[in-house]
């Protein structure tokens, strides 16, 4: 309980909270670089790479990307950098990955458009919903993904813009004599998501890949309806902000707060609000825990200790909830961990990042990656 009041306060005094765009796990940079100006683009970097990663829903991983970083040649030194990226890999657990997630900032920053577009051959664990927990059953799934997000500045750093989410969700196999298997539980057999909504976003943040100062935060209101194309109705609401504070100048203090609430009946299990994995909860494995809603809150502390070297120390505190509570914060769940980081590309302070992540009474988890949690 005092653990819980502390990282409560600590939340309670800081006054804004960002949110930072993902990217794929990525553990080993090579030493190739191309760099070179075209007619429409300007610091442009493309680098392939060999990539080698490690979590807990995959095992290790290999496989092969092409990442480019560039701003647009009309655009001023105020811009911020844009990123493309295309990877596929393979791993441990026999899992395909195809995909290619983008951030592209043009106009001096008043267009935003994010996304991912990709294809995904894989197999998650499943261990119920809420707070009744079953044992662990594994099942095989194929879907491709698309995610976009189109925005336009409004104010100052403030945006405006549509949200689209497309996934067909395939379950090609189940262990027999589960929960999954029986068919009772809402997506079992599949699911196809189809969704189109509102979001508003406010950035300060003094870099887009390692931030100092400054917060990015989204709200956004995302329904999913069978005129969309999906095959059932619902409802999600996403409010995800943190904030990030100096502290000294190779000390940062990045705090998060994410909720996550669902309206609607007979949503898919796979589309539920999931604690766990290498951004939310780390030291939970991704969907350990499953309902409706979530409200989580993360503190990191980042110290950049020798040239290329970093270290970090981070916890996490979540909670579930239904259509009858909507957050129950008497059941807590509490994480925490550790980290080294290692600069792999140094204008941008794009970080290596090996977390090992625990959750009291189970054993711990490594996330061998790239890019910060948030």
């Amino acid at each position: 309980m005092k653990k819980q009041l502390l990282f409560l306060l600590l939340f309670s005094i800081i006054k804004s909270f960002a949110y930072s765009s993902d990217s794929l796990s990525v553990a080993r940079i090579s030493n190739i670089s191309l760099k070179k100006d075209g007619k429409y683009l300007r610091e442009k970097t493309i680098i392939p790479l060999p990539i080698v990663f490690k979590l807990p829903e995959t095992g290790f991983a290999g496989g092969a990307l092409v990442t480019a970083t560039f701003k647009f040649k009309k655009d001023s030194e105020i811009a911020k950098p844009s990123q493309l990226s295309f990877g596929i890999a393979y791993t441990q657990k026999k899992q395909l990955l195809a995909y290619m997630p983008f951030a592209v900032f043009y106009d001096n920053n008043k267009y935003y458009i994010n996304g991912e577009i990709g294809f995904f051959r894989y197999n998650y664990k499943y261990f119920g919903i809420g707070e009744n927990q079953i044992s662990e059953e594994t099942y095989n799934v194929d879907y491709p993904r698309l995610k976009l997000l189109v925005a336009r500045l409004i104010g100052k750093n403030l945006y405006a813009g549509i949200r689209y989410q497309f996934e067909n969700y395939k379950i090609t196999s189940t262990e027999a004599g589960k929960e999954l298997a029986s068919g009772r539980i809402a997506g079992s057999s599949g699911s196809r998501t189809s969704s189109l909504g509102v979001s508003f976003l406010r950035d300060t943040r003094d870099a887009v890949f390692y931030p100092r100062r400054g917060m990015f935060a989204e709200f956004y209101v995302l329904p999913t309806l069978k005129a969309f194309g999906a095959d059932r109705n619902f409802n999600r609401i996403v409010l995800d902000m943190a904030n990030y504070q100096a502290l000294s100048k190779k000390i940062v203090l990045a705090t998060n707060i994410y909720g996550s609430f669902i309206q609607g009946n007979n949503v898919p299990f796979n589309q539920l609000s999931l604690l766990g994995g290498a951004k939310k909860m780390r030291g939970l494995f991704e969907g350990k825990f499953r309902d409706k809603n979530f409200f989580l809150l993360q503190a990191e502390g980042r110290f950049e200790v020798w040239k290329f070297i970093g270290l970090t120390a981070f916890s996490s505190l979540g909670y579930l909830g239904d259509e009858k509570n909507l957050v129950r914060f008497g059941k807590p769940k509490f994480t925490y961990g550790g980290g080294l980081r290692i600069t792999a590309i140094k204008k941008e302070h794009i970080n290596v990042r090996i977390d090992y992540g625990i959750q009291p009474r189970e054993k711990g988890n490594l996330y061998l990656t790239i890019g910060e949690a948030f």
